[in-house]
C-alpha cells in the first residue's frame, strides 16, 4: 500500500517523523510520497527522504511561488482576461484546482473551458470537490482530463484514486509502461495498445482499494450528492456564523456559500495557527494548518457526517484560548 500524496515537512509530522514511519510501516504501507510545494521546503524535503528507503519526495511549487503567475485576490480567484492573457503559442495544457485547498473558493471551470474553446487541453484537479459540491457532470465542465483521490470528501481508502480523460484527448498520451493488460504484440515488432482504460493499466491494481471505493460511492450516492451539498452548506456557514462572533477572528474565503465548499479557513489575531491546531488536538479536535501565499491560516473542513452539535463544541474550545 503506498501513500500517495503526504506532508511529512509539515508539523507535527516532521517532529515525530520517526514514529510516524514506524506506524506506517505496522499498518502496511510500504511507500511514502512527501509533496514539496515551496520553494522553502524543498531542501526539507531532501533531507526527509533520507530517513528512509520508504520515503519517496516530489520536486515542484505551488503556481503562486512562481514569477509569472496569475494575480488572485483575497479569497484566490483571478480575472479571465489575465489567464488568457498569460496563454500563448507554448501553453501544452491549462491545469487548474476545481475548488481551492486552502479557502475552498470553487473556480469557475465551465467559463475557464470556453475560454480555452477546446484549443488547450483542460486538466482539473478536483480532489477537493468530488464528494462535496453535489452532483458532478463531466461533460458540462469540458474539460480534458480530471483527477481526484478517494480518501478526501468521498471517504473512500487511501492509495485510490480517479483519472478520467475523455477519448479524443487519449490521443495526446503516451503510457509510461507496458505491461500484458495494456498492449499486445502482433508480429515481430509490431506492438498494439488496447483500448481505453487497458492502455493505461499496465499490470495489478489495488483491488481491495477500489471495492472500499466502490463501497463509499454507494454509500454517498445513498444519502443523495446534493443532500450532502446542503448539509455541507449548512456546517460551514453554522461555523462561520459563530466564529465571526468570536472576537480577533479573521475569516478567509467567499462570503456567498455558492462560490465555496464546506472549507472553512481563519486565524486569530495574535495567535499562531500551528499552536491552535496543537491545542485543539489535544481535545481530539482536528483541524489543519494550510498557507495563502505566505500566510498560515487554520483549516476545517466539515463533511455531511458532522453534526451541529459537533460544530458548536469545536467553536466552544476557540473561546477558550
Amino acid at each position: 500500500m503506498i501513500d500517495s500524496h503526504c506532508h511529512l515537512d509539515h508539523e507535527p509530522l516532521l517532529e515525530n517523523l520517526d514514529e510516524v514511519i514506524k506506524r506506517s510501516k505496522e499498518i502496511g504501507i510500504t511507500k511514502l510520497l512527501t509533496i514539496c510545494t515551496t520553494l522553502d521546503s524543498f531542501n526539507r524535503i531532501k533531507e526527509i527522504i533520507k530517513k528512509d528507503p520508504m520515503i519517496y519526495g516530489t520536486f515542484g511549487i505551488h503556481p503562486h511561488e512562481t514569477n509569472n503567475n496569475l494575480s488572485i485576490d483575497k479569497n484566490g480567484f483571478f480575472e479571465l482576461d489575465n489567464l488568457e492573457s498569460n496563454i500563448d503559442e507554448n501553453t501544452k495544457l491549462v491545469a487548474l484546482s476545481h475548488a481551492l485547498y486552502n479557502t475552498g473558493s470553487i473556480l469557475p471551470i465551465q467559463k475557464i473551458s470556453k475560454l480555452l474553446n477546446n484549443k488547450i487541453p483542460l486538466f482539473i484537479d478536483s480532489a477537493q470537490t468530488i464528494g462535496c459540491i453535489g452532483d458532478h457532470n463531466v461533460s458540462k465542465l469540458n474539460c480534458n482530463f480530471m483527477s481526484f483521490n478517494g480518501s478526501k470528501w468521498l471517504c473512500g481508502p487511501m492509495g485510490t484514486g480517479l483519472f478520467y480523460c475523455n477519448r479524443k484527448s487519449s490521443e495526446l498520451l503516451e503510457p509510461k509502461t507496458i505491461g500484458g493488460e495494456s498492449a499486445i504484440i502482433k508480429a515481430e515488432n509490431n506492438l498494439i495498445f488496447k483500448d481505453l482504460p487497458d492502455k493505461f493499466q499496465t499490470g495489478f491494481r489495488n483491488y481491495v482499494g477500489i471495492v472500499g471505493l466502490e463501497s463509499s460511492a454507494k454509500y454517498l450516492l445513498n444519502f443523495g450528492m446534493e443532500n450532502i451539498r446542503k448539509k455541507n452548506q449548512h456546517l460551514s456557514n453554522l461555523f462561520r456564523d459563530e466564529l465571526e462572533k468570536i472576537p480577533k477572528i479573521i475569516l478567509y474565503g467567499p462570503e456567498d456559500p455558492n462560490q465555496r465548499t464546506s472549507i472553512v479557513s481563519f486565524n486569530i489575531e495574535g495567535l499562531d495557527p500551528q499552536e491552535i491546531v496543537d491545542k485543539l488536538a489535544q481535545k481530539n479536535i482536528i483541524l489543519a494548518v494550510r498557507e495563502i501565499m505566505e500566510t498560515k491560516i487554520i483549516r476545517v473542513s466539515p463533511h455531511f457526517f458532522n453534526t451541529d452539535l459537533e460544530i458548536l463544541q469545536v467553536i466552544d474550545e476557540i473561546k477558550k484560548l
